[in-house]
């Protein structure tokens, strides 16, 4: 068995059973807890829990407008590497392939050229990401290992993918292989460091908006 049989063999296969395995324990611990009941009344005239929920998962994806001025370059950037990855790994035609055989479903692709451009955007914005993390004192002292490593292993499919698909620096099936073996540690460690963020984001902002509104703050 080659590096690239390997890769795309027993090193995907076992990630995407961890990958899963622990996201489905990550959320049922969370959805399991006991909870105390909420006994207190509902003000009038606010959004139904779920309403409100959606509302402020919507809300958050944008700075208030006390602090967007300060901080919107980091808020697009943000957008540009959530956004890129997001395309780069829904859109890109061998990335549908391994979804149908995966799940069985597929969609339309975007043009390469196109995925290269968004692929090179990312690998930019997630740079310039790591450079601010550097640079800012106060978000310098708040990082961990854990936000190093989880910036690696986000940056490291993508780059791996676009020189394997750009031909450069090593033949096209080790740096495919290389590439496979990158997202299979994305997948690994996806539910056991902040990268669980990508699910738990939703249901703590949900959460959020659902308890504000119950007591009518305003949203």
């Amino acid at each position: 068995m080659d590096l690239l049989d390997f890769a795309r063999g027993p090193a995907l296969q076992v990630a995407l059973g961890i990958f899963v395995l622990g996201v489905t324990w990550r959320l049922m611990s969370l959805l399991l807890l006991p909870r105390l009941r909420d006994k207190s009344v509902p003000k009038k005239g606010t959004l139904a829990a779920p309403l409100a929920a959606v509302w402020e998962v919507i809300r958050r994806t944008w700075p208030d407008k006390v602090f967007a001025r300060q901080t919107m370059v980091w808020h697009v950037n943000g957008f540009v590497f959530h956004f890129g990855l997001a395309i780069v790994i829904l859109f890109f035609a061998p990335h549908i392939a391994f979804f149908r055989d995966l799940l069985g479903i597929s969609w339309p692709a975007l043009p390469n050229n196109a995925i290269y451009a968004v692929g090179a955007l990312t690998v930019a914005a997630l740079v310039i990401s790591l450079i601010r993390r550097f640079a800012n004192p106060v978000q310098r002292l708040l990082s961990g290992a854990d936000d190093y490593f989880s910036w690696l292993v986000t940056f490291l499919p993508v780059i791996t993918g676009l020189l394997a698909n750009s031909h450069l620096v090593a033949r096209y099936e080790t740096l495919l292989a290389i590439h496979i073996l990158c997202v299979a540690a994305f997948l690994i460690w996806l539910p056991f460091g902040k990268l669980m963020h990508t699910f738990y984001v939703f249901i703590a902002r949900g959460q959020t908006g659902a308890h504000l509104a119950r007591r009518g703050a305003q949203l």
